[in-house]
């Protein structure tokens, strides 16, 4: 008898699925965009998902199981790893904030660099674990000479990441970064973000108020950003690397809004300059070669496509006060 051939994209979702499947995975940041995607994917291919927050409340279940902590407490993040003992670490709690404003500077340090060095020092003891960072594009990249990072939000990444690259020359430790893009999809509650704040105002009747559009962005759909985790958590080669996690396409801020407009088929127009231009903004641009060599990943939602699906989430969801069953 004979049987039709299998693709070699079936085959690697069975080794995925095979890879995940009874793994203990600890999941940081579990509340947040990418990270509630992560998990319900996770929970999805079998993993045993340990799911971390640092307040209580109801959240959707996958069949994860939820802990209380925070990250920026070494003795709080030696104890849950000590108890989940996991095989990968997703670590995506985060502060994210683009502004530049120097009340920002202690906050970005304490939630986006104390969080990575105590995880890392943790897993110093447990050989074997591996670690996976949410990074991102607002980093200077080597070879950028002396270039300042653009934040307080972009210069806590930066430093993380090397003290990551620290951790794995000197400690052997498994650690891979992912310098993300900017990040789009359903489920996104923080309306001050671009696409969010986009849709919803033309959803409803509404002239969103914007700098001038020009900034290049590089827009790359979650449920890529989530392919990507996964394979930096399941390809060995990966330990010791950073990867950049876009679509390495240029797309100004005035041409997506105006692509949402033409998928909302809202007339009210955009106010472009009503808000100032944020200093030291560039294009940040993925190079997303290595990761297509090495992690065996590509993004596979083009920009059009990936804001009618997030459309359609926010016109079913108007009201994002809360976590949403994505």
């Amino acid at each position: 008898m004979l049987t039709a051939p299998v693709s070699a994209d079936t085959l690697a979702e069975d080794q995925e699925d095979l890879h995940w499947h009874g793994a203990s995975v600890l999941v940081t940041g579990a509340t947040g965009f990418i990270g509630a995607h992560l998990v319900r994917r996770l929970g999805a291919l079998g993993a045993r998902v340990h799911a971390v927050s640092r307040t209580p409340g109801k959240k959707a279940g996958h069949g994860e199981t939820w802990h209380v902590a925070d990250v920026g407490d070494a003795e709080a993040v030696e104890s849950l790893v000590g108890s989940v003992r996991p095989a990968v670490v997703f670590h995506l709690a985060s502060e994210v904030a683009g502004a530049r404003d120097p009340r920002l500077v202690r906050p970005m340090l304490e939630s986006n660099l104390a969080g990575a060095v105590n995880l890392l020092t943790t897993v110093t003891a447990r050989p074997g674990t591996r670690v996976v960072l949410a990074g991102s594009l607002e980093e200077p990249r080597p070879g950028e000479g002396e270039a300042a990072p653009s934040s307080p939000y972009a210069v806590a990444k930066w430093a993380a990441s090397g003290y990551a690259r620290m951790f794995h020359e000197l400690w052997d430790v498994a650690v891979t970064i992912l310098r993300i893009g900017m990040v789009y999809g359903p489920g996104q509650n923080d309306t001050t973000k671009l696409v969010p704040y986009v849709t919803l105002s033309l959803l409803r009747g509404e002239e969103p108020c914007l700098g001038s559009g020009t900034r290049l962005l590089d827009w790359v759909y979650v449920d890529d950003v989530v392919d990507a985790f996964l394979a930096a958590g399941r390809v060995p080669e990966a330990a010791g690397r950073s990867f950049d996690i876009g679509t390495g396409t240029r797309t100004s801020i005035r041409d997506t809004v105006e692509l949402l407009g033409r998928i909302v088929g809202s007339p009210p127009r955009p106010r472009y300059g009503a808000l100032s231009d944020r200093p030291l903004d560039s294009a940040r641009i993925a190079d997303i070669a290595p990761a297509a060599e090495t992690l065996r990943w590509r993004p596979g939602v083009g920009l059009e496509e990936g804001l009618r699906r997030t459309v359609a989430w926010y016109a079913k969801h108007p009201e994002t006060d809360g976590p949403h069953d994505i």
